[in-house]
């Protein structure tokens, strides 16, 4: 790396929002989608989502398009902004101590991420 890359930017990471945006809003609903269909589930069965909180646009939509409520979505990104790789499990921790899962609740884990990878969790609690 030279003097002249430091200088111009050219070393730092760039995000292209948008692109990230649309993908993003595809691929979580399909990734949760595909787990509960393997669980012969609907959208209806989940009792509450746990998105990854790295934008709460993204979160709001895919709310939009699986047909949630409000209170079957946690999202706490307004609190810490985005956490990475630890939004998910401190999203279900504030989520349970709030008493928002009881016992038998399907709670959906859904994360988009770096390296554009994603994945979905489905836990009867």
């Amino acid at each position: 790396m030279t003097t002249e890359q430091l200088e111009s930017g050219a070393a730092l990471p760039y995000m292209d929002g948008p692109a990230v945006f649309k993908k993003a809003v595809v691929k979580f609903p399909e990734v949760i989608k595909e787990a509960l269909k393997a669980n012969n589930l609907t959208e209806k069965d989940i009792d509450l989502l746990v998105p990854h909180q790295a934008n709460l646009r993204i979160s709001q939509y895919v709310q939009q398009l699986l047909g949630l409520k409000d209170d079957q979505v946690f999202n706490n990104i307004q609190k810490y902004g985005n956490t990475t790789a630890a939004s998910v499990p401190i999203a279900l921790c504030e989520a349970w101590e709030a008493g928002k899962i009881a016992e038998g609740d399907l709670v959906c884990l859904a994360a988009f991420g770096s390296g554009f990878t994603w994945a979905s969790a489905l836990i009867r609690w």
